[in-house]
């Protein structure tokens, strides 16, 4: 199954927590349907992106980012790249390449959907500027680091630290509805299917949806 065909069907088995979410659910359904190319960042004026919410063992801090071109605080994620073969997989990458940390245990399942104009995202490689504002499909998903786990700054961060689930920086009052939501997955979640429990969601990120 190739990554344009695991996101579609991931989506379109995703079942969306309120109206809202129904909504984006659909028009980003909707896109890849349109699009052969919707997940490719040179796809204008929209493109589906992938992010993770990173809980620390106990699920009482969010792993938060501070975007060097946007200088604010963001959750881990970005574009998918060619090598990437599920969407879960892709933002379990992008983890691991902006935090540095191993053995994130990443839920499979989509935690949440947002859209948002990208205004610092130029155009891709070899495509001309066509005053067009990018829009990032972003999809979000949440994994849980191992117990002491450390983290390091990736050259696409200002800074990268641990803030409290309930104490989220200054400017990053947005995220706080889908933190609140990580935190309920995390701890929802069948332990059985987190590291340790019987069976590998790293592993399982890596396999297309069914």
């Amino acid at each position: 199954m190739s990554l344009h065909a695991d996101a579609l069907a991931s989506l379109e088995a995703w079942a969306a927590p309120d109206d809202a979410q129904e909504a984006a659910r659909a028009r980003y359904a909707a896109h890849l349907r349109d699009h052969p190319d919707g997940l490719d960042r040179a796809c204008r004026p929209d493109h589906l992106t992938a992010s993770t919410l990173v809980l620390d063992h106990d699920r009482t801090h969010v792993l938060l980012t501070l975007h060097a071109k946007a200088r604010r605080w963001f959750q881990l994620g970005g574009h998918c790249e060619p090598g990437d073969q599920t969407l879960a997989g892709a933002a379990l990458r992008e983890a691991a390449e902006e935090s540095g940390l191993a053995d994130l245990d990443l839920d499979p399942v989509p935690l949440a959907l947002d859209e948002h104009e990208v205004p610092f995202c130029g155009p891709a490689p070899g495509v001309e500027p066509d005053g067009l504002l990018v829009h990032h499909l972003d999809v979000r998903y949440v994994a849980v680091a191992p117990a002491g786990a450390t983290h390091a700054l990736s050259e696409e961060s200002l800074d990268l630290r641990w803030w409290p689930v309930d104490g989220l920086p200054p400017g990053a009052e947005e995220l706080a509805p889908v933190v609140r939501r990580a935190v309920a997955r995390a701890v929802a979640r069948d332990q059985s299917t987190w590291s340790g429990g019987g069976g590998s969601t790293r592993a399982a990120a890596d396999q297309p949806s069914r």
